[in-house]
């Protein structure tokens, strides 16, 4: 089992670590993270290329995931929640999904041809609604051909509780590993 973590989080040892190191000592196999905000990945510019031609004009290290999606078994999006939403560089990364939106829309392509596993983990203090960030997040994993997602994990009063100490924030990771472990080649059927 290989899983990808996109990490949305600037903090190295944050709310969104504690969380991710839980999940990643329950997880078998090998699991790459990527950081978002040291990534070098750039937002799309709209420049429409992938409406025609297959992949992003744009050359940054997206160019590598790209390539290298197909090569997951399941796909983490975990981030803090900024405003009701995914960090900025997460969005950005998601944003340059739009070649996968274009290629399947208007040029009738799977640009992500292998079935995946997806699952969401979100932290925040404040008051905001977590609905646009997992719903962000779901998109995203859709567009990376995620055909089966795990119930969300969210510490969402870090305000006043700290993750560490969040028992349903935790419990919520180890129903993921759970989930993926159980359904470990069930993301190649169809939904």
């Amino acid at each position: 089992m290989k899983t990808l973590i996109l990490n949305g989080s600037p903090r190295k040892n944050g709310d969104v670590a504690f969380l991710l190191e839980q999940l990643v000592s329950l997880l078998p196999g090998e699991t790459v993270r990527l950081d978002a905000f040291t990534s070098g990945i750039r937002a799309c510019v709209d420049c429409r290329f992938c409406k025609t031609k297959p992949g992003c004009a744009l050359q940054d290290p997206m160019q590598q995931l790209y390539r290298t999606l197909d090569s997951y078994d399941n796909i983490v999006i975990a981030s803090p929640v900024y405003f009701s939403d995914l960090t900025p560089p997460l969005l950005a990364i998601g944003s340059r999904l739009q070649a996968s939106y274009m290629a399947k829309r208007f040029r009738g392509e799977q640009m992500f041809s292998r079935p995946k596993n997806g699952a969401v983990i979100l932290t925040g203090g404040g008051d905001g609604n977590l609905d646009p960030a997992w719903d962000a997040a779901v998109k995203f994993l859709r567009l990376m051909n995620a055909r089966s997602i795990a119930p969300l994990a969210a510490a969402h009063h870090t305000d006043h509780l700290p993750v560490s100490e969040d028992r349903q924030a935790q419990d919520g990771v180890r129903t993921i590993a759970r989930w993926f472990i159980d359904h470990a080649g069930s993301s190649h059927s169809s939904y």
